[in-house]
């Protein structure tokens, strides 16, 4: 039978789609900029039909209605990260967090620790060879797609088709819903002056020739800023956004000299507006893989000059990263962070960067401290921290005593708080701080 007709046979509305669903399922969407809103809607729509049907995901970008308290007979939502929708009710223990390394989420659906009863997805439409692209998020969501006993496919008109390991043939999908609507966007943030400067200090360590991964706010993007001199740079990260499309069309990101996928940028999901999207539409010089190969240490450790960049929300004066909760309260996730410190840190004239404002709060916090908040989790250890990067330099850890820790952290801390921890250091170490 050809794909065409394979196609036609399995067209249904989204409210035939989500009647598939079954009490005591679980469901897993796909990820960010790849959600499924109509089908996710209509599920909502039609929450009398369920009980206790479980919604696995990252980060959502979509309103979440399941996770609403009068939703909690029929929708149960289990974080693999928390995002702005969705925080209020795992904090409420209305949903659950999962702890996970972004890199291992699509081992949870192919071992059996989280068996996918039924994916919803959002594809490309088919080439002529009836092959989807997943698009702007292959990450765990193609890994979901073909684990789930039933997989549930918006083909959207405006998906980008994205190149590398991305494509699902008409064949694998179970029931498909067609759909057409502009993909998410995420406009760029304001970069302040402090973002400014923090850019600034983490360019210093970024050579020619480097591999870039970088994440995504006004931090990534104001280090983007600075790169404008460089030469040769690549990309290998689990995501990217509109200013790395600025410095490919500057010449500055070439990928010339990566030791891994040369000429390629290689990226796992990607979040921005229609400039990126537009971008990435069928270009070759763009591969998108799952996140259990992109991630993955030893892969990303074959990127010689490989640099990290990823932000947090406290560090102690060990050296002690907490980039996932404040307190008990959770926050966000483990995402690719760890998976970027050691691969980065195993590379070959590697550095791994942890960036963040020196205080929170308006000023009134300082996220250097003697001890993390009670109950916060650590994403990065001690041992595994390379560079602290604020808005007042640079602290490298690596190979330093406790102490010397401690001191190259206050040296970077706001002023207003510098006293405070030299005290708490001298009463840690018993000595004058000098």
């Amino acid at each position: 039978m050809s794909w065409r007709k394979i196609y036609e046979n399995r067209l249904v509305s989204a409210k035939e789609a989500v009647n598939k669903i079954k009490s005591g399922d679980r469901v897993v969407t796909g990820h960010a900029m790849s959600e499924p809103l109509i089908l996710i809607d209509e599920m909502v729509k039609n929450r009398e039909q369920y009980k206790d049907v479980e919604i696995v995901h990252m980060v959502a970008m979509g309103k979440s209605e399941y996770t609403k308290p009068e939703m909690a007979p029929h929708f149960r939502h289990n974080a693999l990260f928390v995002g702005g929708t969705t925080r209020k009710a795992v904090n409420e223990r209305r949903a659950d967090y999962t702890p996970c390394f972004f890199t291992e989420v699509p081992r949870l659906f192919k071992e059996g620790y989280l068996p996918v009863d039924v994916a919803l997805v959002q594809v490309s439409r088919p080439d002529e060879h009836g092959y989807c692209s997943f698009g702007l998020s292959v990450d765990y969501t193609k890994p979901a797609a073909e684990c789930a006993k039933l997989t549930i496919a918006e083909v959207n008109d405006q998906m980008p088709r994205t190149m590398g390991n991305s494509f699902i043939h008409i064949s694998e999908i179970d029931y498909i819903v067609e759909t057409s609507y502009p993909i998410i966007e995420l406009q760029p943030p304001q970069i302040g002056e402090m973002e400014r400067a923090i850019g600034e200090n983490c360019a210093k360590l970024i050579e020619d020739g480097s591999t870039l991964q970088l994440g995504i706010g006004a931090i990534p993007d104001a280090v983007l800023l600075f790169l404008k001199d460089k030469k040769d740079l690549g990309i290998h990260s689990e995501m990217f956004s509109d200013g790395v499309v600025e410095l490919v069309e500057a010449g500055v990101i070439t990928n010339k000299k990566k030791t891994l996928h040369r000429g390629k940028m290689v990226a796992t999901f990607l979040m921005g507006t229609k400039r990126l999207y537009d971008f990435v539409n069928n270009n070759p010089s763009v591969e998108m893989y799952p996140v259990d190969y992109v991630n993955n240490p030893c892969v990303i450790m074959q990127n010689h000059k490989m640099v990290s960049i990823n932000s947090c929300i406290q560090v102690d004066l060990m050296g002690q990263v907490a980039s996932e909760s404040i307190g008990l309260r959770q926050f966000s996730g483990v995402g690719g962070q760890v998976d970027y410190v050691r691969g980065a840190s195993m590379a070959e004239d590697g550095k791994s960067i942890i960036a963040m404002p020196s205080t929170a709060a308006k000023g009134k916090v300082s996220r250097i401290v003697p001890f993390l908040d009670e109950g916060s989790a650590v994403t990065t250890s001690r041992n595994d921290v390379n560079y602290i990067v604020t808005e007042y330099g640079i602290a490298e850890l690596r190979g330093k005593t406790l102490k010397d820790r401690g001191k190259a952290l206050i040296e970077i801390a706001h002023p207003d708080f510098r006293t405070m921890l030299r005290k708490e250091w001298e009463k840690r170490y018993n000595c004058k701080y000098q």
